[in-house]
């Protein structure tokens, strides 16, 4: 199809779409104008195709204004099938290598790579950290995690605090290899000085990764797109 065509533009420029959620997270028709610098409509507009198409699904979810009240609003995020095509060739090779690992050298080896594979990022991760006050370590790490791509961020939960990924790159590996989740949160354990426990992942079929840590200081809500922009 000739890249000049109304098809072939539109069609760029739904890719480009479904690429700012799945970087972001769950993002509403506003925002997605906003960011893409496009008009609402032409974004509704897509958002609608990509709706026929499984591609992405709406739902309610709470909006924090500057005093913390939340109000809902709809926002659209990509479903396992909108995540897969954009993953599909990686994933394939990436089970393929764990396969091979697994039937080499059993379950603990392939938790050895997990743990090898978030052994720089722990590092990394760390250095932030260390630097950061201890009411705010939670917060901190969110915008690292949307540096790297995880579109993060953090709630007040009770006395404790929940950290949400609203993508995971690695979500349909982990599907048949939970010890990478496993090896995740065992850093984010290691970072947060707390016994942190994992409510939910993308690789079982829940729509994020939810961490909740105990004890945590009061958190300012943080959407992913604001820890983004502040890692930057």
């Amino acid at each position: 199809m000739p890249a000049g065509t109304p098809q072939a533009r539109d069609e760029s420029t739904r890719d480009r779409v479904a690429r700012s959620i799945l970087t972001n997270g769950p993002s509403s028709a506003a925002v997605l104008a906003e960011r893409l610098q496009l008009t609402p409509a032409a974004v509704r507009r897509h958002l609608d195709h990509l709706l026929d198409e499984g591609l992405v699904e709406s739902r309610e979810e709470r909006v924090y204004g500057p005093r913390g009240r939340g109000r809902p609003a709809k926002v659209f995020a990509l479903t396992d099938s909108g995540r897969h095509a954009f993953h599909q060739a990686y994933d394939d090779l990436a089970t393929t290598a764990l396969r091979f690992i697994a039937e080499a050298g059993g379950d603990e080896a392939v938790a050895e790579f997990a743990r090898r594979r978030v052994a720089e990022v722990e590092q990394r991760y760390g250095e932030l950290l260390a630097a950061a006050p201890e009411g705010k370590r939670a917060e901190v790490l969110a915008q690292a995690l949307s540096a790297d791509g995880y579109a993060a961020s953090t709630q007040q939960a009770g006395a404790g605090a929940q950290l949400c990924q609203h993508h995971c790159p690695v979500a349909h590996v982990a599907e048949q290899f939970p010890q990478l989740c496993e090896a995740e949160t065992e850093v984010f354990s290691r970072l947060l000085g707390k016994h942190v426990q994992r409510l939910a992942t993308i690789a079982h079929g829940d729509g994020v990764c939810t961490t909740h840590i105990p004890g945590a200081q009061p958190v300012s809500p943080v959407s992913d797109g604001e820890s983004a922009r502040t890692a930057r």
